[in-house]
């Protein structure tokens, strides 16, 4: 096995740390660095550097920003009534895609999980809480993923959010579009036929 210089093999080592990057993919990112120009890499380890010290969570929705309140948040234009409440900030642009959705967002940072430790006192739910109290909410739309911790966290934000005045809401689940039903699993088939509507 070959021994890489410290430099390389720290690098290596810290570029695996990252989702979804093993062993071989880390070494060609790294000798990718090594074979860049000292201004590359610069500007690569600057937007490093920028962004663990520029962006914050919003002080109100939790989304990762650069300014308090985020552009979500402080957006006179959208309805501040209306709350989607997602598990990562990065679904949130999976939603601003189909341009439908003009209400804010509420993040958790995570979904409930006791096989990985997550409870709901990890979550962000008190601000969610305390937002609602604060504010004229008219509806909560839980919009965690169709997974096991995301269903089990919709199951539990529902029984803390339910009150009278504000509608609680779940994304409708099921076979995507384009797809065909005979690969569809048990728990997609079932949310399909719970969700079905009239035409």
């Amino acid at each position: 096995m070959s021994k890489f210089a410290e430099p390389m093999a720290r690098l290596i080592d810290e570029l695996k740390k990252l989702p979804g990057v093993g062993s071989k993919s880390a070494q060609r990112m790294a000798f990718h660095v090594l074979r860049s120009s000292g201004d590359d890499a610069e500007a690569l380890a600057s937007a490093i550097r920028n962004l663990k010290e520029k962006l914050h969570l919003c002080s109100i929705c939790n989304n990762i920003t650069d300014v308090d309140p985020c552009s979500y948040c402080s957006s006179p234009t959208r309805n501040q009534r209306l709350v989607c409440v997602v598990e990562e900030p990065t679904n949130i642009a999976s939603i601003e895609k189909a341009r439908f959705y003009n209400g804010v967002y509420h993040v958790l940072h995570g979904a409930i999980s006791p096989l990985h430790g997550v409870g709901p006192e990890q979550l962000r739910i008190p601000s969610l809480l305390k937002r609602i109290e604060q504010a004229n909410v008219d509806e909560i739309i839980i919009a965690t993923n169709p997974t096991m911790e995301g269903e089990a966290t919709a199951v539990h934000l529902t029984g803390l959010l339910k009150r009278p005045g504000v509608k609680v809401t779940r994304i409708a689940t099921g076979i995507p579009a384009g797809s065909d039903i005979e690969y569809a699993d048990e728990v997609t088939m079932l949310k399909a036929m719970e969700g079905r509507r009239e035409l």
